[in-house]
C-alpha cells in the first residue's frame, strides 16, 4: 500500500547531513520490525521493499511516526493516532519478542493508561478504528474502547444525553440539545473550552454494537432512546434538510440510519414524545425505508396515540403520483394498532383518540380525491371507539357536512352511504336544527333528523309532565298531613289550579308538535314535487316539447346556509 519512500521521508528527519543509503534504512527497519527483517532475509538483493509492503495498513502520517521511531525518535502519540499506530506496529512485527522496548508495547501502554480512563479520549480513539477496523477488532482495541465507554455510562447515564421528556422546553438548535450532555461547574473549572465527545459522531458500524451492548448491560432505556434520538437528528434530519454535515461514512446513509434507529429503540412505551415518533416515521416514508422500519414506528405510535395532535396525523402521501394529499392508509394502520394494544380499563384514552379522529376527518374531508369508502371507514373507527359513552355525533356530522360540500358530484345513493355512519339520535339540538335546513344532506336523512327532533320535543314534554306529577304528589302528601277542613279546602284549590295550568301547557305543547309535523310533511312533499317537476321539465326538453320562449327569470339564487359551528 505504501512504499519505502516514506522511509526516506523519515530518514530526512534525522538531522543528518547526508541521507542514508537503502541498506542503512533497511537495517534500521529490520532492527525494529520482524516483518522487514524476514523480507530482507528472503530478498537480500532488493534495494526497494515497496513491492513487499503494498498492503501495509497505515496512512502516511502513521508510517512517518514508525520511521521516526526506527531512527531513534520517540513517537508523539495521541487519541487520534494511537490505534492506527498500534495496528501498524503489530503488522510490522514491532513486538518485544523481536526487540526490547519496541513500538507495539509503547502504543498499547499509552492506549491503556491515557486513552481508556477518559471518556473523550475513548470516543476519539474508537472513531479512528474505521480505517483499520478488522485489525483493530483482532487486537481487541475496539472491544476495549466499547467496554470503557459502557463502564462510564453505567456510572453516569447522562453521558448519553438527558431523557427527552425531561427537556420538554429544550430548543432543537440549542447547545445543550446538540451535545446531549454538559459537565458540571467543577469540571469546567479545570478544563478550558471543554466539550463532551458525543457517540453520535461515530459511524453506524461502530455506533450500533455499542448501543446493543448498552441494552444488554441494562443501561436505562430512556437514556438509550435519547442517544438514538440525537443520532437520528445528526445523520437523518441534518442530511435531508441541509443542516450540519457529518463525516461521509459509507455505511451512514440516512436510510440505513433511520432503519437502525428503529431497530435499536427499546420497546417501552413513552420513551420518546409522540410528535418525535411521527417525525421519524415521515423520514422513514420519505427515504423509502424497509416495511419493517415503517411498521415498527407505526406500532410505537399506536401505543401512545392518545398523546398525538391532529398535526401529527397529517402525514404527506408518499410517491410522486400522489392520489391523496395525506396518507390515509397509514393513519388507519396506526389506529388499528392503538385499538389492538389498548388494554386499560379507563376509557378516557379511547375518547381522546375518537375526538382526534373526528378532528382529522374534518381536516381531510376537503380533499377532493378522498374516496367515499375510505372516509366512511375512518368515521366508523372513530364511532366504534366511543361506543358505550355519552359522546354526541356532532363531530362526525361536521366532517360529513364538509365532505359533502367538497364532493358535490356524489349521487343521492353515495351521499346516503356517507351518512350511514351518522347517528342522528346522538346529535345535539343545535346540530339537528342545522341538519334540518342542510340541502346537502339526502332527503331521507333530513326526514330522520326531523323525526329525532320530534322525539327530543316529546321527551321534553314527558319530563315536564313527570316533574309536574311529582310536584302534585308531594303537594297531595303534604295536604294529607294537614288537619282542618279550611286548610284542606285551600289545598284542594291549589291542586286544581296547578292541574289547570298543566292542562293548558299540555295543549300548547301538543299544538306545537302538530304544527311542526305538518311543516315537516309539507316541506317534504314540496321538495318531492319540485324534484318531480324538474324531472318532467327535463323530459319535455329532451323530446323537444318545451317552449322555445326563453324564461329570463328561471335562475333563482339560493341562499347559502352557513354551518352552525361558524364556518
Amino acid at each position: 500500500m505504501y512504499v519505502v519512500e516514506k522511509e526516506r521521508e523519515g530518514a530526512e528527519l534525522s538531522n543528518k547531513a547526508v541521507s542514508p543509503s537503502h541498506v542503512q534504512i533497511h537495517e534500521l527497519l529490520a532492527a525494529r520490525s520482524a516483518k522487514v527483517a524476514v523480507l530482507l532475509k528472503q530478498n537480500p538483493r532488493h534495494e526497494d521493499l515497496s513491492y513487499f509492503l503494498q498492503d501495509i495498513p497505515a496512512d502516511p502520517a502513521t508510517f512517518e511516526l514508525v520511521a521516526r521511531f526506527c531512527h531513534g525518535f520517540q513517537p508523539s502519540m495521541s487519541a487520534e493516532n494511537v490505534v492506527p499506530l498500534s495496528c501498524l506496529a503489530y503488522y510490522l512485527g514491532m513486538t518485544e519478542s523481536h526487540s526490547s522496548d519496541n513500538l507495539f508495547k509503547k502504543a498499547l501502554t499509552y492506549f491503556q493508561e491515557r486513552i481508556l480512563p477518559c471518556w473523550n479520549e475513548s470516543i476519539k480513539a474508537i472513531r479512528t478504528t474505521e480505517s483499520v477496523f478488522q485489525l483493530a477488532v483482532h487486537l481487541g482495541l475496539v472491544d476495549a474502547c466499547v467496554d470503557s465507554i459502557i463502564a462510564k455510562v453505567l456510572a453516569d447515564p447522562c453521558l448519553l444525553g438527558e431523557p427527552i421528556f425531561k427537556n420538554p422546553t429544550c430548543d432543537d438548535d440549542s447547545e445543550d440539545y446538540e451535545n446531549g450532555y454538559r459537565p458540571n461547574a467543577r469540571r469546567r473549572l479545570f478544563v478550558l473550552h471543554w466539550q463532551s465527545e458525543d457517540l453520535t459522531t461515530l459511524s453506524l458500524r461502530l455506533y450500533e454494537p455499542i448501543i446493543c451492548a448498552m441494552t444488554h448491560r441494562q443501561i436505562p432505556s430512556e437514556y438509550v432512546a435519547s442517544s438514538l434520538c440525537h443520532y437520528a437528528k445528526k445523520w437523518v434530519c441534518s442530511s435531508t434538510t441541509g443542516g450540519e454535515r457529518m463525516p461521509n461514512y459509507k455505511t451512514n446513509s440516512p436510510r440505513h440510519v433511520i432503519e437502525a434507529v428503529e431497530r435499536l429503540l427499546p420497546p417501552e412505551k413513552g420513551l420518546l414524545p409522540c410528535a418525535l415518533l411521527f417525525e421519524m416515521l415521515r423520514f422513514a416514508i420519505a427515504l423509502e425505508s424497509s416495511s419493517d422500519c415503517r411498521n415498527g414506528f407505526e406500532i410505537r405510535i399506536g401505543k401512545q396515540l392518545d398523546q398525538a395532535t391532529v398535526k401529527d396525523l397529517l402525514i404527506p402521501s408518499p410517491g410522486y403520483a400522489k392520489e391523496l394529499q395525506y396518507d390515509i392508509e397509514c393513519v388507519r394502520r396506526i389506529l388499528k394498532n392503538f385499538y389492538t394494544n389498548y388494554t386499560s380499563a379507563d376509557v378516557s384514552g379511547l375518547i381522546t383518540v375518537a375526538k382526534l379522529v373526528e378532528e382529522f376527518l374534518t381536516q381531510v374531508a376537503s380533499d377532493i380525491d378522498l374516496k367515499t369508502h375510505t372516509f366512511k371507514s375512518l368515521a366508523e373507527m372513530s364511532i366504534s371507539a366511543s361506543l358505550g359513552t355519552q359522546r354526541s355525533s356532532d363531530g362526525i356530522y361536521r366532517a360529513i357536512d364538509i365532505y359533502l360540500d367538497k364532493h358535490r358530484y356524489l349521487t343521492e345513493s353515495e351521499r346516503e352511504e356517507v351518512c350511514q355512519v351518522l347517528d342522528c339520535h346522538k346529535m345535539s339540538r343545535e346540530a339537528c336544527e342545522h341538519a334540518a335546513q342542510n340541502e346537502r344532506l339526502p332527503v331521507r336523512v333530513v326526514v330522520q333528523v326531523l323525526f329525532v327532533g320530534q322525539l327530543h320535543l316529546r321527551g321534553t314534554i314527558m319530563r315536564e309532565v313527570q316533574g309536574s306529577d311529582d310536584r302534585l304528589r308531594i303537594l297531595a302528601e303534604e295536604e294529607k298531613e294537614e288537619e282542618g277542613e279550611a286548610r284542606s279546602g285551600c289545598g284542594e284549590e291549589e291542586v286544581r289550579t296547578e292541574m289547570e295550568k298543566m292542562g293548558s301547557k299540555m295543549m300548547e305543547l301538543e299544538k306545537e308538535c302538530y304544527t311542526m309535523k305538518r311543516k315537516i310533511e309539507r316541506g317534504y312533499c314540496r321538495r318531492m314535487k319540485k324534484e318531480k317537476a324538474s324531472m318532467w321539465r327535463e323530459m319535455k326538453r329532451k323530446f323537444g316539447c318545451a317552449s322555445s320562449t326563453p324564461d329570463c327569470n328561471c335562475q333563482v339564487k339560493k341562499k347559502k346556509v352557513h354551518p352552525w359551528w361558524g364556518l
